[in-house]
Order: structure tokens, then C-alpha cells, then sequence
């Protein structure tokens, strides 16, 4: 049954007994502060020495970590369970295995939240392939590993091209999700009775890509057209774990032993002005969780430090002198205990530690002092015109994602509307909260919900992404592009109103425009 053997496999590669499993020595567990950078959420994940941390991570997040099971396979519980978030730090011993930390997380889970589910079998939405004019494939030759392997495209080439041989049906469900990334995101079952293997290479056009004068073919269309196959949207009996309890607040316990330093400070540190020809920079983690950045701008090092989103550094930051724009520096910087292990998927670029070492470097090596307070700022409150909404099927957890891919779908009929948002069963305030982490270069604040409509809503959202802040009420382009405020108002009947309120800025109050020598 191609892609669901996995989600099988995760789910019975655990028994929920009462009997407790690895923990924490000591750990601690506390709701998330509120923070400025949408980007930023879910750090950590690793142990750096004896200490683990995770901050910022959802319910579903601490589920997904601690048994592997991805959020469709995970059915009920409360609506929270992916909006609000959670920061956990625990001690265990340096040598912890990635798979001896997920157990660890799971005794927390139970001892904390008093987590409890059980498996079950619900009809769930999957793709089912079948064989139409199955004349167009060719039986394999008997060479090949069974696999289909990505063939690079030129420069300028609108394709995305993957070359399979000595491929079974069962083979392609199952790499099917692999080779077309997050635009086919539910589970691929093999329905067209097909034996043996076979040789043949599928191109499509990607829905990030947006080819001139070249006909778009999306993955549905690619493999009828060359293969003889179709893919349909259907529903199938798949297994899942259903939540039965999960608290929202979690016990606080303690044996007595303290939790390991959490370490702020690099153990050795290069920073260096960058040569007068390098005009490019670049930053990010090192292996082993330390930092580096070429030819990055103080500007981009800053916000990356103090946590900002590097759009919106002349809203949130005050008192930054021009030379922050333009001066680039050279840093190599090694922590004092190297990560066990890389970030976990879909974690932030960089990892809070390493944020706050750099923010220690630089404060000490350009003599830094900043301080915060509350001023007056243009921030977006959201407010209702004359609603077109959808009652919500209670049914459904409460969410906000990227939609699920169809054949025929908006994104593939304009691909510079290339956002389909869905959102189930969610308030007009939770809906207004998602918006800063959706289109984060829109919003330097978050959105406020000031529409005064109750209950719960089913929303569906087509947009083109955007940073044009300084013009969103812009109208429809030629190309039939819709940023998310015109899409707001034209699809959901609501609007977005730029209002005065107090938020807090970042104040620099002093800052050397070159470092103390290495």
C-alpha cells in the first residue's frame, strides 16, 4: 500500500502501557513567552552536553518528536493542540540517542500533560494510483535498484525531472512523496494492479516555478499524459491514534536536582570586518550547532541575534546608525558543548542557544547596549466588512496549513497565487494570530481580532506571496496575482486596518561600527 506502510510502521512501533519508560533526570516544562519573529518558532531539539532544549513547539510538535507520528495520522484533542506552545528543557546523559530522547519525551508527555490515546482506523484522505493506458510504460530491463533518482536541469529549464528504473507501482506510490515535495502531502496507495517493474522518467513543472511560454504540467497530468496513470483525491481506512486527554496546563514536578547551565556564550570566536570586494553574505549554523556568516550585513546579524525578522529591522528596531545597512563582517564561532545531532524538520534556521551566544558576542565585541520599551507603532487589526464564511465541521481539530494538493487546483491554474491556506474549525482570534506566521514578511506585529464574530469557521485563502508592505492595498495585478489582504477581502469578506498601539521596540542605544580585535 506504498506511503501508508510508513505511517503502519509508526504506529506500531510503540505500546502505550502504564509502565514508565526513559526519562528526564530532572526537566522542566513551561508555556512559550510571546515572541516578535514568526519564523523562529520550534528551536531546538538536540542535546548540546547533558542539557536538552526545545522551545516553542506545539502539543503536536511534542507528539510528533516523541513518537514519530505525522499530524494527519493524529485525530481529536482539544483545539489548542496546534496553536499553543511549550518550551522543555530536561537533563540526560551526553550520550542519548535521538530515539532514547523521543522516549524520554513520551514518559514526560504522560507524567506532565497526562497524555492518553489509542489507535484506531478512520477513513482519511489519501491519493489512489490507478492504471489507465498502461500501454505507455515499458517493463524494466532488470538493471537499476529500484529507485528514481533526480536528474539536475539546466539553469533555465521550467522542469523538474526524475528518472526511474527496475520500479515496482508499490515503489513509485511510496517515492512519490519524496520526489514532489510538500505539494502532495497525503499518503499514495497503489491501486493498479500492476506487476513487475518498469523503466521511465516523469517531468513536471514544480508550483514554484513559473516557466514563459512553457505549458505548466503538474504531477497529476504528467502521469497520465506519460505514464498512462491517474492520481485522484479519495478517502481510505487508514490507522491513526486518537487523543483521549491531554491537559492544556502542565504539572510541575521536581526531584531536588538542578538542570545544566543553559549555555549563552561561544567557547572561541572569530569576527572580522569582510574584504571590500565581497558584496554577497550569507549566515547560518555550523555542524555540531555553532555559527558562522561571510560578508553579512550588521544589519542581518542583529535582527538574526535579537530575534527580529530582517524585513522588518526599520519598524522594530530604533536608533540602528546607517552603517548597519552596509558594513559586513566574517564570524566563526564554536559553542563550548557541540549538538548531539541536527534539528529536527521544520525547526528555525538557527536555534535559540546559538541566537543567544551571537547576541553575547556581539553585544561584547561592538560594545552593544540596547533596551526595550513600548511605543506607538502602525500595527494590522482585523475587522469584518461583510463576512463570507464558512460554519466549521466540529469534527475537525482545529488547524491552519497549506491545502491539500488537487487536481485541479488554484495554485496550479495561477501559479503566482501560490498560498491555498486552510483552516478548520478555527476562531476569527485564532485565524487573526496564524496570519503573522503565514505571510510573515506582511506583518511586523501580530494581528488583532477585532471583527466580533463568534463560533468557528471552515476558511480557505488563495494568495500570492508578498512583502510589498508599504503597498497592500495595491489592486490585482495582470497576472491575476492577489496579495493576502486583497484576498481577505475578496474571499472571506473581511479586511485588514493599519491601527495606532502600543508595542514593544528595540532601542539601540550605543553600537561600535567596528569589533574589539580577536
Amino acid at each position: 500500500m506504498g506511503a501508508i506502510v510508513g505511517v503502519v510502521i509508526g504506529l506500531a512501533a510503540w505500546a502505550q502501557t502504564g509502565a514508565p519508560g526513559p526519562r528526564f533526570t530532572v526537566a522542566e516544562v513551561q508555556r512559550s513567552a510571546n515572541v516578535s519573529n514568526p519564523q523562529t518558532y520550534r528551536s531546538g531539539g538536540f542535546l548540546r552536553g547533558e542539557r536538552y532544549d526545545l522551545s516553542k513547539a506545539t502539543m503536536m510538535d511534542l507528539i510528533r518528536l516523541a513518537y514519530g507520528f505525522e499530524s494527519d495520522a493524529v485525530v481529536g484533542g482539544p483545539d489548542w493542540l496546534e496553536f499553543d506552545r511549550f518550551d522543555v528543557a530536561g537533563k540526560a546523559q551526553a550520550a542519548s540517542t535521538p530515539h532514547e530522547i523521543g522516549l524520554m519525551l513520551q514518559s514526560l508527555l504522560v507524567e506532565r500533560f497526562q497524555l492518553a490515546f489509542h489507535k484506531d482506523t478512520r477513513p482519511m484522505p489519501v491519493y489512489v494510483l490507478r492504471a489507465g493506458n498502461a500501454r505507455k510504460l515499458k517493463a524494466a530491463d532488470g538493471s537499476g535498484n529500484g529507485e528514481c533518482k533526480y536528474q539536475e536541469q539546466p539553469a533555465d529549464s521550467p522542469y523538474t525531472v526524475y528518472s526511474c528504473r527496475n520500479v515496482t507501482m508499490a515503489g513509485l506510490a511510496q517515492q512519490l512523496h519524496r520526489m514532489v515535495g510538500d505539494s502532495l502531502a497525503d499518503s499514495v496507495i497503489d491501486s493498479t494492479g500492476l506487476a513487475g517493474t518498469w523503466d521511465f522518467d516523469l517531468k513536471w513543472t514544480s508550483r514554484s516555478v513559473l516557466p514563459v511560454g512553457v505549458e505548466r504540467i503538474n504531477i497529476f497530468s504528467a502521469l497520465e499524459q506519460q505514464l498512462g496513470l491517474r492520481l485522484t483525491g479519495e478517502k481510505a481506512p487508514l490507522p491513526v491514534i486518537v487523543i483521549d486527554h491531554v491537559n492544556e496546563q502542565p504539572s510541575t514536578l521536581s526531584n531536588g536536582e538542578a538542570l545544566p547551565p543553559r549555555e549563552v556564550q561561544f567557547e572561541v570566536a572569530s569576527v572580522r570586518a569582510s574584504g571590500p570586494e565581497v558584496h554577497d553574505g550569507y549566515s547560518g549554523n555550523t555542524p555540531g550547532g555553532g555559527f558562522q556568516a561571510r560578508g553579512d550585513t550588521m544589519r542581518n546579524l542583529f535582527a538574526t541575534a535579537w530575534d527580529i525578522h530582517w524585513d522588518h529591522v526599520d519598524e522594530m528596531i530604533v536608533g540602528a546608525p546607517e552603517w548597519m545597512n552596509t558594513a559586513r563582517f566574517d564570524i566563526q564561532a564554536k559553542p563550548p558543548a557541540a549538538a548531539n545531532g541536527a534539528p529536527p524538520p521544520r525547526s528555525s534556521y538557527i536555534d535559540d542557544d546559538v541566537r543567544l551566544m551571537l547576541r553575547a558576542l556581539l553585544t561584547d565585541r561592538f560594545k552593544i547596549r540596547t533596551h526595550y520599551e513600548d511605543r506607538l507603532v502602525n500595527a494590522y487589526t482585523l475587522v469584518s466588512a461583510k463576512p463570507r464564511l464558512k460554519k466549521a465541521d466540529p469534527q475537525n481539530r482545529a488547524n491552519c496549513k497549506e491545502a491539500r494538493r488537487t487536481e485541479h487546483d488554484p495554485r496550479d491554474q495561477n501559479p503566482r497565487m501560490s498560498r491555498l491556506l486552510a483552516c478548520q474549525n478555527v476562531t476569527m482570534a485564532q485565524f487573526a494570530d496564524q496570519l503573522m506566521a503565514v505571510s510573515a514578511n506582511d506583518f511586523a506585529y501580530p494581528v488583532v481580532d477585532a471583527t466580533g464574530i463568534t463560533g468557528r469557521w471552515d476558511l480557505l485563502l488563495n494568495y500570492a506571496p508578498t512583502g510589498d508592505r508599504r503597498n497592500p492595498e495595491r489592486p490585482t495585478e495582470p497576472n491575476g496575482a492577489m496579495s493576502i489582504f486583497e484576498a481577505i477581502g475578496k474571499q472571506l469578506g473581511l479586511k485588514l486596518e493599519l491601527r495606532k498601539r502600543m508595542e514593544p521596540v528595540l532601542v539601540i542605544d550605543h553600537i561600535e561600527a567596528l569589533p574589539t580585535e580577536n
